[in-house]
């Protein structure tokens, strides 16, 4: 082979190389999370504010909540993982918005909220196992009902920005199904502000979020769910597109938890307790036996969300 050749080939080959590398940024992480974790010993779980009993932060701004220690349990086995006798926990909070960009821009590793895994997130990024399954309802003032979609016209619905409800609820409005006002805030504590002063007459969101939160607030008495459920929501703990090492020790550590009966333990003290009732349902019982990544549906409509 001559040595004009010899340099083209090579050049095709790097050429080659840095397309794949391209595509490669394209389509995945960029982030080599397990390296940056071994390398800092430190690893950064993203946490809500408002989104109890899955996700919270204490006076101390640490994360707690059902799904927290479902990350925390990946964490332990992380640590074994990197061989690493210590693994620093640091904490960020993020909203239903922002969520997703802080978790590509490497702001944080893993996603511990109660976000729903949707055909359209997946694009942007990769979710573990099915953690719980939760249904979209409307919280309103005792007395008022919601059993139809027509039931909320003339109504001012108040969503959070960047959610599953946010988006249909957007949907049901173009398509003619109810006539609504909507308003859209930054957190569920705002919407659930705006709902209990009276800005709105009904908040749309996950039932169990919505339970939660009319716990913490001991609205109970004035608070109560629509009878309408408007979509199933799975949700997953989101990590980056392509990190395919965190995924599956992340996985691996559910499957042992589901596996061992660990998980009724876990269910029991978030789920059940002197505020807050909330019964397993079969979609989230059958998760824990044959652990999937289904995606959400609008049950209303009839296609993923």
């Amino acid at each position: 082979m001559s040595s004009a050749i010899r340099r083209l080939s090579g050049v095709l080959v790097m050429s080659a190389a840095a397309l794949t590398s391209l595509s490669a940024t394209a389509a995945g992480s960029t982030i080599d999370t397990m390296a940056r974790i071994k390398e800092t010993r430190t690893i950064t779980l993203g946490v809500r504010e408002t989104s109890r009993p899955f996700s919270f932060v204490n006076e101390q701004k640490q994360g707690q909540g059902y799904t927290v220690e479902l990350c925390l349990a990946a964490v332990d086995e992380i640590k074994k993982e990197l061989k690493l006798p210590e693994l620093k926990v640091e904490y960020v909070v993020v909203s239903g918005a922002d969520r997703i960009p802080k978790l590509q821009k490497g702001d944080i590793d893993l996603e511990c909220g109660s976000t729903t895994n949707t055909k359209a997130r997946q694009e942007q990024v990769d979710f573990s196992y099915t953690v719980f399954v939760a249904g979209m309802r409307v919280l309103l003032p005792n007395g008022t009902r919601v059993e139809t979609t027509k039931d909320l016209d003339g109504m001012t619905i108040a969503l959070t920005k960047g959610t599953t409800s946010e988006k249909l609820f957007n949907q049901l409005n173009k398509s003619g199904e109810a006539k609504m006002q909507l308003v859209q805030y930054a957190s569920n504590g705002d919407a659930f502000k705006a709902l209990r002063e009276g800005k709105a007459r009904a908040f749309a969101q996950d039932d169990a979020l919505l339970l939660g939160l009319t716990s913490k607030e001991k609205a109970q008495d004035s608070l109560s769910l629509g009878g309408m459920a408007f979509s199933v929501e799975p949700y997953g703990i989101m990590m980056r597109k392509g990190d395919t090492r965190l995924g599956s020790i992340v996985d691996r550590v559910l499957s042992r938890i589901y596996a061992s009966g660990e998980i009724d333990q876990l269910y029991a003290k978030w789920f059940q307790t002197s505020s807050l009732s909330i019964p397993m349902n079969r979609l989230t019982r059958d998760g824990f036996k044959r652990p999937n990544k289904e995606a959400g549906v609008a049950m209303l409509l009839g296609y993923s969300i």
